[in-house]
């Protein structure tokens, strides 16, 4: 079923990539209980199996019924393009508890029980509570699931908005939001998404917030209802990647070529990256890092762009080509 979103002429002057640490934790937690997304994180699961029985998530898993509403306070859209998760967080407690119980019931509504189940009872009862109760578990959830491994996440979330900005510019917003993903598709200043069934929003003058998300793949996630400004969430680019530690990327006849360290930098540009989050994904000093990526640039296997204070280095098509051939470019003749 569509769900179709109209923009007027100002909304398509007040659309905005943002990046969401708050985002990403409760789309873990959500993970932990959809074993059809297990596939796409196994080395994050094996790391994080210890910490995650250790966190009491029930409430927050009675909230987030397999098909239908998930309260919009608890993972609200991002108050700026890259905010800190104490920032977002201190969202969720601010929430207002009636707003929040109505939320709250609505989830509670799409699974069966849930609402006379002794959990649910007590979150609508005390509403307030629920709200500090709730954010207590996504904070936990932040510690154990997330933030270790955030600096890896940020970077590949931040490359995936340098790369669809740069699309933006050279195709248009019209352009750009079926790239996104296949689900989208854009249609005389109407997007629709494939929805789980037939609803229609009008932005009037709010905008739309994309936020590329790790957790969330591979689905695209649509919706917040007024007063939220609306927001989809799409699967990032470069997922594949993003788990495999260097020696599982590298291939042995690239390093025989260029060297452990280069052949390994140029391995982990499946998608752009900064010298700073290569550096942590690696384990490698950023001064080795930078100095790997001018030898690369030099060479003419990769290229860099400039983002405001940020620079990306991606691999040009004979970077590409040497990874893919594991060190041996093919010609023609």
């Amino acid at each position: 079923m569509p769900y179709h979103i109209h923009f007027g002429q100002d909304d398509l002057l007040r659309c905005r990539f943002a990046v969401s640490p708050l985002w990403e934790t409760q789309e873990a937690v959500r993970t932990l209980k959809r074993p059809d997304r297990h596939g796409y994180h196994p080395h994050w699961l094996r790391r994080i199996r210890a910490a995650g029985r250790g966190l009491d998530l029930g409430a927050l898993w009675l909230l987030m019924p397999r098909r239908g509403h998930s309260p919009d306070f608890l993972g609200p859209p991002p108050i700026g393009p890259a905010a800190p998760f104490d920032e977002e967080i201190a969202g969720v407690r601010a929430a207002d508890p009636e707003a929040a119980r109505d939320d709250m019931a609505r989830a509670l509504a799409c699974t069966p029980g849930a609402a006379d189940s002794p959990k649910g009872r007590a979150l609508l009862a005390d509403p307030a509570g629920a709200v500090q109760e709730l954010a207590d578990a996504l904070e936990a959830a932040w510690h154990a699931l997330i933030e270790p491994d955030w600096p890896r996440l940020r970077a590949l979330l931040e490359a995936d908005v340098a790369f669809h900005s740069r699309r933006l510019a050279e195709v248009g917003l019209g352009g750009l939001l079926p790239e996104l993903d296949p689900r989208l598709s854009w249609d005389a200043g109407t997007l629709t998404v494939e929805w789980r069934e037939e609803h229609v929003r009008h932005l009037a003058g709010q905008g739309l917030i994309l936020i590329p998300s790790v957790f969330s793949w591979p689905d695209v996630i649509s919706g917040f209802d007024p007063p939220w400004q609306p927001t989809i969430a799409y699967p990032v680019r470069g997922i594949a990647g993003l788990w495999a530690e260097p020696s599982e990327r590298t291939p042995e006849a690239l390093v025989r070529l260029l060297g452990r360290g280069r052949a390994t930098v140029l391995a982990s540009l499946d998608a752009p990256a900064t010298t700073s989050g290569l550096a942590h994904r690696l384990g490698l000093a950023p001064s080795s890092v930078s100095a790997h990526l001018a030898a690369l640039r030099g060479a003419g296997l990769l290229v860099s762009r400039r983002y405001g204070h940020q620079v990306f280095y991606e691999c040009t098509p004979l970077g590409i080509a040497l990874v893919a051939g594991g060190g041996v470019a093919q010609g023609r003749d």
